[in-house]
């Protein structure tokens, strides 16, 4: 696809100004009512859902050119997806997020281009990780496991720790959690060790769509000669570009995608699992955007030219992401104190850190986060529980330089807490 292939939607728009707000349904104050993060912080129409609409049908029409201007607001957004579900309150025919899309890969084509996500594809490309690591050392976080390794041997579950897990030595003993509680449950699980590679999202979305087609294939044929039926990753950003990009993209790998909070509560449902330890603690939970609203699986089998035609099951409402899982697994845990904030599930307010913005912006992605944590206070939680590594750094560095009391804690870690491993909270 490219930008003119999505003339009608940008034509479509508008301008009514919902993508930068939670539904007025939803809203429970003025305070938290807000919902685009760039619209949030920089106030001018451009920043918006609607505003990087008529940017793209500007450019379409020559009414404009891009500009390094122009591109710097196109990739000041965490393409966190707020803006599709709150058109799709109303409209059938818009995909706003599609639109973005496109926008990001006509800057890369047009060389206008971040030097911050430069660098992120270089280390892609070099070392098959975002962080600038050494690929040599991605399988580090798993040593003393004894865990199978697919390269050599037949599993039924491929693991997949993702970037962040793999490298970042404050969070990778979750990840070590992980595959140790699905293996004493009982599960043939395996990873790829040194060989794993990055799944390609974070190149597709700041535009090098090219590129994440190249790890797509170098995934799927992972997978396949695996073994495995089932494909599980504790990170929110493998889960989406898994179980939508990839679809999305013509890629098929066969097996059954599930984030590892769908795989525990599975466990746990079925009493394999059982969370015995009290855990006294008042905590609300955030919502990952791309394990949440756009954690939808991509669905396949329309292809007309009128999106006021299509079947609603294909529109991207947001609702069927995975919400529930991580919910459950809080609230099994014996007296924990659970409550929500007011944006949740498809509403939710992102945590700061997609769509390159953590790499390019790292002040807008620290200011994002602030506006979470003070929502997160507002309940009187002590703690803000996630289900994505991405989420879990922005947050905690975020609550250390604000001085805040909050603590920051993968849903992970408060399970294994409360099965009595070692105290993480």
């Amino acid at each position: 696809m490219a930008l003119e292939d999505y003339a009608n939607d940008m034509f479509g728009c508008s301008r009514c100004s919902l993508c930068k707000w939670i539904p007025q349904n939803q809203i429970k104050s003025w305070r938290f009512a807000q919902g685009c993060p760039s619209m949030d912080r920089y106030h001018f129409h451009a920043y918006s859902g609607s505003g990087r609409m008529i940017i793209g049908m500007s450019i379409l029409d020559g009414r404009s050119e891009l500009t390094d201007e122009v591109a710097e607001i196109i990739y000041r957004c965490q393409m966190c997806g707020l803006c599709q579900v709150s058109c799709s309150a109303i409209r059938d025919d818009i995909d706003v997020v599609d639109v973005m899309y496109e926008e990001r890969a006509l800057c890369v084509s047009e060389g206008f281009l971040i030097p911050e996500h430069m660098d992120l594809i270089e280390s892609m490309k070099k070392e098959d990780n975002t962080l600038g690591k050494r690929k040599a050392d991605r399988g580090n976080w798993a040593d003393g496991l004894d865990i199978p390794n697919v390269n050599t041997e037949q599993v039924a579950y491929l693991f997949h720790a993702g970037c962040r897990y793999s490298y970042d030595e404050d969070l990778m003993e979750g990840a070590r959690t992980v595959v140790t509680l699905l293996r004493e449950s009982g599960l043939n699980v395996g990873i790829a060790g040194k060989e794993e590679s990055c799944c390609g999202g974070r190149a597709y979305e700041t535009g090098y769509q090219g590129e994440m087609k190249h790890f797509a294939e170098d995934m799927a044929g992972r997978v396949r000669s695996s073994g495995a039926h089932t494909l599980v990753t504790p990170c929110a950003d493998c889960y989406y570009t898994f179980k939508y990009l990839y679809p999305k993209c013509g890629i098929q790998m066969g097996v059954t995608v599930l984030h590892i909070t769908e795989l525990v509560d599975q466990l746990i449902k079925a009493s394999i699992l059982k969370p015995q330890k009290e855990i006294p603690l008042r905590v609300t939970y955030h919502d990952p955007c791309h394990l949440g609203r756009r954690g939808e699986p991509y669905l396949e089998g329309w292809a007309g030219g009128n999106k006021l035609e299509r079947p609603i099951r294909f529109k991207q409402m947001g609702t069927r992401g995975i919400f529930d899982p991580p919910r459950n697994i809080i609230q099994a845990i014996p007296a924990i104190d659970f409550v929500e904030m007011e944006r949740i599930r498809e509403w939710s307010y992102c945590c700061g850190a997609g769509g390159g913005v953590l790499e390019a912006f790292p002040d807008f992605a620290r200011w994002t986060a602030e506006e979470r944590i003070a929502e997160a206070e507002s309940t009187g939680a002590e703690a803000i529980i996630t289900a994505c590594p991405w989420c879990e750094r922005v947050l905690k560095d975020t609550v250390v330089n604000a001085q805040s009391n909050l603590k920051v804690l993968d849903v992970i870690d408060l399970l294994k807490s409360s099965m009595g491993g070692e105290e993480t909270i």
